[in-house]
This record gives C-alpha cells, sequence and structure tokens, in this order.
C-alpha cells in the first residue's frame, strides 16, 4: 500500500511540473494576460478589463497600424516603481512620416479617420514645436486612443520594437464583453510612395 500510495503521489507531482512548464512556456513565447491599468486606451479598453497578448505571431508577423501593443516603458517612463507595461495604438511604422496638426494626425500625408479616439478629443502634440517624427527602422509610433490622457510618442518619441511584449488581442474579461479587438484598416499612402498633394481620409 505504501509503494502504491508512493507512486501515486510521485505521478501527481510530475502533473503538476509538467502543467507548470507548459504554463510557463505558454507565458514566455505564447501568450499572457495582461490588466488594463490605464485610462489612456478609453473607451476601446478600461480599466480593470483584461486582455490576452498574443507574444507568438509577431515573431513571424510585422506590427502594422492600428495594432493594440503591450510594450515596456521607455526609461523614466514608468507609471510606478514596478514598471508596469503601457498600452496603446500602432499609428506609424518604420518608414512612415507621423505628423500630428489641427488636431488631427496624418501618416505619410494622408489623414487618418479615427473612430477609436475618445469622443469629442483632437489629438495634439506634447510640444507645439515637435509635431513631426520620421520613425527609423525598428521602431513604432504609438498613441493612446484617450488622446487628453495618454503618455505615449507624442512625449517620449517612437518605441524600440524588442520592448514590444506582444499584440493585444482578446478581451476575455468581463465575460461579457468578450471578443476578439477589432482591427483598424492602414492608412492608403505607403511609407514608399509618396503621398499626393490633397489629403484624402482613410481608416488607419
Amino acid at each position: 500500500m505504501k509503494r502504491r500510495s508512493l507512486g501515486c503521489l510521485l505521478e501527481v507531482l510530475e502533473t503538476l511540473l509538467l502543467t507548470l512548464i507548459v504554463f510557463l512556456v505558454i507565458q514566455l513565447f505564447v501568450a499572457q494576460p495582461y490588466q488594463i491599468q490605464q485610462q489612456s486606451m478609453e473607451n476601446t479598453l478600461l480599466p480593470n478589463q483584461y486582455v490576452l497578448v498574443d507574444k507568438l505571431t509577431p515573431r513571424f508577423d510585422d506590427y502594422h497600424r492600428g495594432d493594440i501593443v503591450v510594450f515596456n516603458p521607455p526609461p523614466g517612463w514608468a507609471s510606478d516603481d514596478l514598471g508596469t507595461p503601457f498600452i496603446k495604438r500602432v499609428i506609424g511604422v518604420a518608414g512612415d512620416t507621423v505628423d500630428i496638426h489641427d488636431g488631427f494626425v496624418f501618416v505619410n500625408g494622408t489623414k487618418l479617420d479615427e473612430p477609436y479616439v475618445y469622443e469629442g478629443q483632437p489629438t495634439v502634440p506634447s510640444d507645439p514645436n515637435h509635431h513631426t517624427w520620421k520613425i527609423a527602422a525598428g521602431q513604432l509610433f504609438v498613441l493612446g486612443d484617450h488622446r487628453a490622457d495618454s503618455k505615449d510618442s507624442r512625449a517620449f518619441g517612437p518605441i524600440e520594437e524588442s520592448t514590444v511584449i506582444g499584440r493585444a488581442w482578446l478581451r476575455y474579461w468581463p465575460f461579457n464583453q468578450f471578443g476578439v479587438l477589432p482591427s483598424s484598416t492602414q492608412p492608403a499612402a505607403s511609407a514608399d510612395t509618396p503621398a499626393p498633394n490633397a489629403t484624402p481620409t482613410t481608416k488607419p
């Protein structure tokens, strides 16, 4: 009986250890939960909601305009002593020129139609004298959807892709708001094609 009990105990321990290893592997390389702790993505994402962050597909698929990403803030910009990651929306990718003026965002000369922005809020630069950014290779320009309450690339500039943890893609709590986060269409003007003189409106 003692040997049988010992064998059962070892099986339980092995199962628990294997479960822990699988959980850690998933957390490190596949996906991890993230709790919204800031107001910068209202009303797309609200404080105390939970999203699942995809860490796998960015390994073989570049980030795109409109993606919502979780990243480690630049040095000196952490909102607490724990260095809680930020969550923002990608507006510009490598090669893009982002310009903010007249309350709107322009990417490569194309004015963005941004229905996700907090209602009634214009987009203004943190420094009126600095409103244009050229995004270098390996960088992303990110903004919060709640533009009046967001520390983002307007203040600290483009972020390095190496600081990005992953792409937020699924809201799983509260359960009554469960669902895949909607993605946005990218601007028509590309970094490789000069924008025309006109500035047509398109979705980001």
